[in-house]
């Protein structure tokens, strides 16, 4: 508390403060300064008779300046470090407004000029922030520019391909020209997958997106789902096991888009899963949520690719995809991931040697 008083008067903390004190030194500095030269003045003044009236003039003048000069002097150098203080940050802010937003001011002092110096840093670092969010955007619609094109052509080039291969009847029997129309099929469901994940992507992205709330049960979501990925995952020689509660879990959320969510990180495990193979997928209350965990083995992925892989257009590694089913868009795990956190939840994954745990976590209720 004193030495919060003693800083207070001292004007360490108070630009104000501190000039009032330069102010009130000033003026007893010039006043004593004028006061000796003025009784040397008068002395030298009353030995001159000549010129009364002269003398008298002078000696007034002569005392304003003693007064004025002294005043200013001592002011200007109590005050120096303030003006120099103020003239940094004018410089600094010229750095800025130039473009150098790496450029901060020196936080020297503890009073509103120090303020004012932390204001124009957080300024600084907030453009800066700002700068390179807008050139991430940027990038980012560069990479989805990129990836679209490159995910488009190539399912495109091979329709076409397979299409002027019938049209110009390249095919030695029946078999190859029914083979020839399955290949043309397949690329062309996979090229509407690819832009049905974009178009979803997009709608989920954009700021407009609502999603249609409801209360309803994810263990019956979930049930359903299993029973309908129960044949594919035959064909591919992967068994999915389910470990759901027993009771009704009734919670907010947009059944189709968490639907969404969850196929796409199923078909993800039955992608990437050994053949043959199990995915678990399991549900438990975690009060304030609900945990949905799919879970599968596959081959082991580097630190690197498991940072990577919610991001759009990723694909860890093409030579794990089964032979059975379509390259995917590379979407699907941000697709999901997306939904998820609309819905005020988390998506993340835990792996180890090669077994992956996706784990979704939604709230039971709404939030305040």
């Amino acid at each position: 508390m004193k030495n919060k008083l003693l800083a207070l008067i001292s004007g360490k903390r108070s630009i104000r403060v501190r000039m009032f004190w330069s102010f009130i030194l000033s003026l007893i500095i010039a006043m004593n300064v004028s006061s000796l030269l003025n009784e040397f003045l008068l002395n030298s003044l009353l030995a001159d008779r000549h010129f009364p009236y002269l003398s008298t003039l002078l000696y007034g003048v002569l005392s304003i300046v003693s007064f004025i000069v002294p005043f200013i002097l001592s002011f200007s150098l109590m005050t120096r470090r303030i003006v120099q203080y103020l003239l940094n940050l004018a410089e600094g802010l010229d750095y800025i407004a130039g473009g150098n937003l790496r450029h901060r001011v020196p936080l020297l002092r503890k009073d509103e000029l120090g303020r004012v110096a932390e204001n124009i840093n957080a300024m600084a670092e907030k453009l800066e922030r700002q700068i390179a969010k807008e050139r991430q955007i940027e990038k980012s619609k560069m990479d989805l520019i990129t990836g679209v094109s490159h995910d488009l052509r190539t399912p495109l080039t091979n329709i076409i391909g397979y299409l002027e291969l019938l049209k110009n009847r390249v095919y030695h029997n029946e078999q190859e020209q029914e083979r020839f129309v399955d290949i043309t099929y397949n690329k062309a469901m996979q090229l509407k997958n690819l832009i049905d994940d974009l178009f979803e992507y997009t709608r989920l992205t954009s700021s407009d997106a609502k999603l249609v709330m409801g209360q309803f049960d994810i263990r019956e979501l979930l049930t359903q789902i299993a029973a309908e990925f129960q044949p594919f995952a035959k064909e591919l020689g992967v068994t999915v096991e389910t470990y759901l509660a027993f009771k009704p879990m009734p919670i907010p959320m947009d059944p189709g888009k968490i639907r969404r969510a969850i196929d796409n990180l199923l078909m993800n495990a039955l992608k990437f899963s050994v053949k043959p193979g199990v995915v678990r997928v399991s549900l438990e209350a975690r009060p304030p949520f609900v945990a949905i965990k799919v879970e599968n083995e596959g081959t082991p992925i580097s630190k690197e690719q498991e940072e990577l892989l919610f991001e759009r257009f990723y694909k860890a590694d093409h030579s794990r995809t089964a032979h059975a089913i379509q390259v995917g868009s590379g979407l699907g795990l941000s697709i999901a991931k997306n939904i998820v956190e609309r819905h005020n939840g988390t998506l993340s994954l835990v792996h180890s040697s090669g077994r992956y745990a996706f784990i979704i976590e939604l709230p039971v209720s709404n939030p305040a």
